[in-house]
């Protein structure tokens, strides 16, 4: 029997990342569907939930996606609110890569040092990824800090992800690399998660910063978040961190990805959000 994934995405268009790691993952095929909405899905995901046997469901899945973290929380829930005993099928949320990315990102610094009772600045959090990677920083044991440029969202995003997860965080406001050097003093870890070719810290910042351990840069956008760091960097010791780049965690995300959807072809009951990623990743990490 054919492992079919739907792609739910909030977004107008599908993902076509998200379809190419769908296939690499096992599907055998992927029906991707956009512009979807908590109010409109109904009736796709009825389609998914009565068209095979008990036995056969674990080979229908659910994949959601899109730019928009907090429509896709949403979308979930929406999905999951049309299950009922003996009818569901496995469902997984990865919003613009917020699990999978945050999750190899937090996996691979938590392998190159610990992380418990640690001071760690997600720069430029306030985004899917950012959020999601506080919250598994959190959960790590690090006293967790969020930037953004405006003080309110960066309260809003730690509020959320507070009543999400149940985790304590705690916003600054940052509006240039001035004062993201000011919100590092003291810290140990920095992920910077902002968006594409934008600087957040010059390496004149961290390179002689005194308390500074682990860093890690989730652009991989000419520039990149934090100067001075290559994006292939794996591990490697600059100045005295242990810095990750992009593509050097990025190897392991898709290897989450991947495995994730392969795992949701194991049951119909699976349900990967945050903290199942993440204990994937830290797994194969």
């Amino acid at each position: 029997m054919k492992k079919l994934l739907f792609q739910f995405d909030t977004d107008n268009h599908p993902s076509s990342f998200d379809s190419v790691v769908a296939y690499d993952g096992g599907a055998d095929h992927v029906i991707g569907y956009g512009g979807l909405t908590p109010d409109n899905i109904a009736a796709l995901v009825e389609g998914t939930i009565f068209t095979r046997a008990p036995k056969d469901k674990k080979n229908t899945a659910i994949f959601v996606g899109g730019s928009d973290m907090v429509v896709g929380q949403l979308l979930l829930k929406a999905v999951q609110r049309q299950f009922f005993s003996g009818f569901q099928v496995s469902v997984m949320l990865d919003s613009n890569g917020c699990n999978t990315t945050a999750a190899a990102a937090v996996a691979k610094l938590a392998t190159s040092g610990s992380l418990v009772g640690k001071k760690a600045v997600v720069l430029a959090g306030t985004g899917p990824v950012g959020q999601r990677a506080a919250v598994m920083l959190a959960k790590e044991g690090a006293q967790v800090t969020i930037t953004g440029r405006s003080l309110a969202r960066a309260e809003h995003a730690c509020q959320a992800m507070s009543e999400r997860f149940g985790v304590a965080l705690h916003a600054i406001e940052a509006v240039d690399n001035a004062a993201r050097a000011v919100a590092i003093d003291g810290v140990h870890i920095v992920l910077a998660t902002g968006a594409a070719g934008i600087s957040l810290l010059s390496p004149e910042q961290w390179q002689n910063h005194p308390t500074l351990e682990l860093i890690a840069d989730a652009n991989t956008t000419p520039p990149l978040g934090i100067g001075g760091v290559d994006m292939m960097d794996k591990g490697v010791e600059r100045h005295g961190k242990i810095v990750w780049g992009a593509l050097g965690f990025g190897a392991l995300k898709l290897a989450v990805h991947r495995a994730c959807i392969a795992k949701l072809f194991e049951d119909n009951k699976q349900v990967l959000d945050a903290e199942a990623i993440f204990a994937l990743a830290k797994e194969m990490a």
